[in-house]
């Protein structure tokens, strides 16, 4: 297998610090590419601490994109182009999430819908990674009715045929990381927080962080349960099993986010009864719908594409596993719909 970091590693004069955890979190990342990335070359351009934090203008807070329990996405400056830099919170906890992060992107960045990885810093207690930079922000800041506050939302509502867009290509990413490899890749954190969007709102999937491969041969793999509230399989919940059609449910519910522009659970939820899934199995979809969808003009042709959306949501979410669709059956459907053009 071929490693390459390129770029200048410039350690700062007598940043000892910096060389040790270059020479620690080198050795680490290799591992890891050669655990995930079947012995293929993959370059992956090296930064240095400095040229991240002058991209940052020292990490500024007038650069945040978004802040989560685990890391901070800066909007950064590189060589005259601008990229989406995402920084861990300094913990040994995050250690092996942010080394799958680069082996997973790197992997997968070959993909239209999938956010691609620049490269990396080594500098850091945990790297830094470097990504392309989407215009348009996250998906949460654009498809929800009311903010995680309860005020209606900043941003223009989305066009229904840009949101049917959105669910199509992000299938298809998720069937291409199911399907590309010999190992399927199971993502584990499918929720419109990890989507980024272009400037033509083209969604980028993103966060690997989360990602496990099912060994070869196998079709399941046990592990601690992670993932998002909301969005967690509840098959996977119980029984620490994650297959393919652990994403296919959290697909279900970013496609029923998409269609209602609700969370994905009720306010004050204890229980999974209170999921906005439940709330859709009891409603009709005009019910549930976002209201802006039912403001544009469509007729009838929306309302069949509202429809056949609710049933593969349901479809995707059902509590039998096996009798959710493949991710590659959902992209082929999402098609279909599409057609229903109003």
């Amino acid at each position: 297998m071929v490693i390459k970091l390129v770029g200048n590693r410039r350690l700062g004069g007598s940043k000892g610090e910096r060389k040790k955890a270059f020479e620690k979190n080198g050795g680490v990342l290799l591992e890891k590419l050669v655990a995930y990335c079947d012995g293929r070359p993959i370059p992956i351009r090296g930064f240095s601490y400095e040229e991240l934090r002058r991209a940052t203008n020292n990490y500024d807070q007038g650069c945040v994109l978004q802040v989560s329990q685990w890391y901070t996405w800066y909007k950064g400056s590189l060589d005259g182009r601008i990229v989406s830099i995402k920084k861990y919170a300094e913990d040994s906890t995050f250690s092996d999430f942010s080394f799958t992060d680069i082996a997973m992107s790197a992997k997968t960045s070959s993909h239209k819908n999938v956010l691609r990885l620049v490269g990396c810093c080594l500098e850091t207690q945990l790297p830094t990674l470097v990504f392309e930079f989407a215009g348009n922000g996250f998906l949460s800041e654009r498809v929800y009715q009311c903010n995680i506050h309860g005020y209606p939302r900043e941003h223009p509502p989305m066009a229904w045929q840009i949101r049917l867009k959105i669910a199509r290509e992000i299938a298809h990413a998720i069937s291409y990381i199911h399907t590309a490899f010999s190992r399927p890749i199971i993502h584990r954190d499918i929720k419109p927080g990890n989507i980024f969007l272009d400037q033509h709102n083209v969604p980028k999937l993103a966060d690997f962080s989360l990602s496990i491969p099912i060994p070869e041969g196998e079709t399941h793999i046990e592990d601690k349960v992670h993932g998002s509230y909301g969005f967690l399989c509840p098959n996977y919940l119980a029984t620490g099993r994650a297959t393919e059609k652990t994403d296919v449910y959290s697909f279900g519910m970013l496609l029923l986010v998409l269609s209602t522009g609700q969370r994905s659970y009720v306010p004050q939820a204890t229980t999974h009864e209170d999921s906005l899934v439940n709330y859709i199995r009891k409603c009709t979809i005009s019910e549930i719908v976002d209201p802006a969808i039912l403001a544009e003009e469509g007729g009838a042709g929306v309302e069949q594409q509202l429809q056949a959306v609710r049933e593969l949501v349901l479809r995707c979410m059902d509590e039998n596993p096996e009798m959710r669709p493949t991710m590659v059956d959902v992209t082929k459907e999402l098609r279909r719909i599409e057609r229903f053009m109003p």
